[in-house]
């Protein structure tokens, strides 16, 4: 089988990961793949073809990076600010333990003073802690 065979059916198995998670990380590399198959359909050496998926990977971060930062700015909160969240425990030190969306998840009040009874919205999210307040946003 040709060298570019492999580079199509990589781009391919990428592609169809990439529909699956969605991120669109994977799609770079299946575009790199792609483009590595043509570089060798048209006999390039393979340090060429290599240093061209290298580069298209680098630079499609980069830019998706970058398109990501501009949209994430742009949206401002996610879906998840304003869902309903089940405090499971309190700990000592002031944090909680809450359900959302069927997985457990590290939460915080907003302020010091907040009440720990209650119900709980989700106000922010930094990282993966929830922060929590009593009024819906």
């Amino acid at each position: 089988m040709e060298m570019f065979n492999y580079w199509f059916l990589l781009a391919l198995i990428l592609l169809a990961m990439e529909m699956a998670t969605g991120t669109f990380y994977l799609l770079v590399l299946s575009i790199a793949m792609a483009l590595a198959g043509l570089a060798a359909m048209f006999a390039v050496g393979m340090a060429w073809q290599l240093t061209l998926c290298a580069l298209t990977v680098i630079s499609g971060t980069m830019i998706l990076r970058l398109w990501k930062g501009v949209r994430g700015n742009e949206e401002g909160n996610s879906l998840d600010v304003g869902q309903q969240v089940e405090v499971l425990t309190w700990f000592d030190n002031g944090f909680a333990r809450v359900a959302y969306r069927g997985a457990e998840w590290d939460a915080e009040p907003e302020s010091a003073d907040v009440s720990r009874n209650g119900i709980f919205y989700i106000k922010e999210m930094r990282g993966s802690s929830l922060i929590l307040t009593h009024r819906k946003p």
